[in-house]
């Protein structure tokens, strides 16, 4: 078999092309790309070791990482195939997801001080210590909070707009179920807090003014939307300029129970989706690091996404 007729045949599977394309931007571990692509580890190897093959890719060591990155030499009929190929990766479509997603890799793989915070929870609560606890903690860092004018979308009964209402100037919680509403409202008047008011609305049009808000929460609510990015976009619409948005949600799964059982319409959301969304509504400095899962099965996992309103979205 001629070499070029094996470099066509190694570019032609959609999952190599996939991973040369990311690798054409730059050196990536294993880890990585699994964290990109989410594919197997032993699936990206394999088709990494046909890549290799075929001379597209080179690879070294480090510890116990390997490091791959695309082979810059070769034949020139073979390069120009390599180039004609990458250009055919942008029609793939997990293209927009996995360059999203590795964004956010490059970003985290320098971040020092998320990787101290990893360690730090990871021994919080690893033993036992009077008065120490997660509780106690948030009510620490709660007391950091400036005054501020916060959406809480997607609210619920409140739990974290009662929190929050009582340092905010001013919390407005929206959800889409008028006995919510009606329960938050009576609550918050119970229990004395006048900066908090329940509105009824949906994610994708809440009823808060254009630009009147300094963040925006969407807790556990965006797999409940029914056009999560359209949701995203409404935010940042809602945002003062430097506002800031924060998402807490699952992680995508394949728990295909979760729809009866909890009524999702979402199975969770790929990193790269979530980046992409947030960049197409205007947003800058994002972030979304993985900041918990469950141990029981099926090991749901959580999301924390942040980013700062950059341009004003389109109306």
């Amino acid at each position: 078999m001629s070499t070029i007729l094996s470099v066509l045949r190694a570019l032609a599977d959609p999952t190599r092309l996939r991973l040369l394309a990311l690798l054409e931007k730059g050196e990536l571990s294993v880890n990585e790309l699994q964290e990109i692509t989410h594919l197997g580890q032993s699936r990206i190897s394999t088709h990494l070791g046909q890549l290799q093959k075929n001379g597209l890719v080179q690879s070294r060591r480090e510890g116990k990482r390997s490091f791959y990155r695309m082979n810059s030499v070769g034949e020139p009929t073979c390069r120009a195939a390599v180039e004609l190929a990458i250009q055919g990766a942008a029609e793939l479509p997990e293209r927009m997801g996995d360059l999203g997603s590795l964004k956010r890799v490059l970003t985290l793989r320098d971040d020092l001080a998320q990787h101290y915070f990893n360690q730090v929870a990871g021994r919080f609560d690893r033993s036992y210590g009077p008065g120490r606890s997660w509780q106690a903690f948030g009510h620490l860092l709660l007391r950091m909070m400036p005054p501020m004018v916060i959406a809480d979308l997607g609210s619920g009964e409140g739990l974290v707009s009662e929190l929050l209402a009582r340092r905010a100037r001013q919390v407005i919680a929206v959800d889409n179920s008028e006995k919510m509403v009606q329960f938050g409202s009576e609550k918050a008047k119970a229990n004395g807090l006048t900066n908090l008011e329940f509105r009824l609305g949906d994610l994708q049009n809440p009823p808060i003014a254009p630009r009147s808000v300094d963040l925006a929460i969407l807790s556990q609510a965006l797999h409940h939307a029914e056009n999560p990015a359209g949701a995203i976009l409404a935010a940042a619409k809602i945002l003062k300029a430097g506002g800031q948005i924060l998402i807490l949600d699952l992680r995508a799964h394949t728990f295909e129970q979760a729809r009866e059982l909890y009524g999702d319409l979402w199975l969770g959301f790929r990193d790269g989706e979530l980046h992409q969304w947030l960049e197409e509504a205007g947003f800058k400095n994002i972030e979304i690091t993985r900041v918990a899962r469950e141990e029981q099965p099926p090991h749901f996992e959580t999301l924390l996404a942040t980013a700062t309103v950059g341009r004003s979205p389109v109306v």
